[in-house]
């Protein structure tokens, strides 16, 4: 309801400073024009936050419907919802067979398309590889995404996965910084555990865990 209502106001404010831009930009000084333009920068920056805690809220809240999940079919939707990152960055995504998991598939979909897009996101060489996997282990299935982008420092390790933290600014790589933390939030939802293990410069593997459905039952 919060979000609803911040979100109304923003969108009225987004469309006045659009169509101001749009009717008298030619009239305008310059420096005219550049206010308008960090007008509009702002208003989507809040709208980014808004969006992300709204997602970030939805975690805490009860009623999750768990089922199986093929996460081949997952990966599928997700790489359909990045085709135009993928093909616009060259990126080169290897996936091996995932397993059925026992889940929600809406929250382990966004989870495996927040991984990939930072992959995509935080770039070093071009064409990004991505690799996409899974191993069964006593009680759970590992998952990992590895990419060969900038890497981060292991100081950063715990502060990556929480709430508006960022290692970079926003002109350097976009974000609102919740990414990480809704993964995080998903993965404890579903009683694994999530990590990273990352070299400056070479690239980042981040790995989360799904314990198997009679685990999470008997866990809940």
């Amino acid at each position: 309801a919060s979000s609803h209502d911040l979100q109304e106001p923003l969108r009225t404010l987004m469309n006045y400073l659009q169509l101001l831009d749009h009717s008298s930009r030619k009239e305008l000084s310059a420096e005219s024009r550049e206010y308008i333009d960090v007008g509009i920068q702002c208003a989507r920056r809040m709208r980014d936050l808004i969006n992300g805690l709204l997602d970030y809220s939805r975690l805490t809240a009860k009623g999750h419907q768990f089922t199986e999940v093929d996460c081949n079919v997952l990966l599928k939707g997700v790489l359909q919802q990045l085709a135009g990152s993928i093909a616009e960055n060259g990126a080169v995504i290897e996936g091996g067979l995932l397993p059925e998991v026992y889940g929600e598939p809406l929250l382990l979909q966004q989870l495996l398309q927040n991984l990939i897009s930072n992959a995509l996101k935080f770039l070093k060489n071009k064409p990004p590889k991505i690799q996409v996997g899974s191993e069964k282990r006593h009680g759970e299935w590992l998952f990992w995404v590895k990419d060969n982008g900038i890497g981060i420092e292991p100081r950063f390790y715990d502060k990556i996965f929480e709430l508006f933290q960022r290692l970079h600014t926003r002109e350097e790589y976009p974000g609102a910084g919740l990414g990480l933390s809704v993964c995080k939030k998903t993965v404890e939802l579903h009683g694994g555990r999530i990590w990273c293990e990352s070299e400056v410069g070479k690239g980042s593997c981040f790995y989360f865990t799904i314990p198997f459905k009679g685990v999470l039952e008997k866990a809940g």
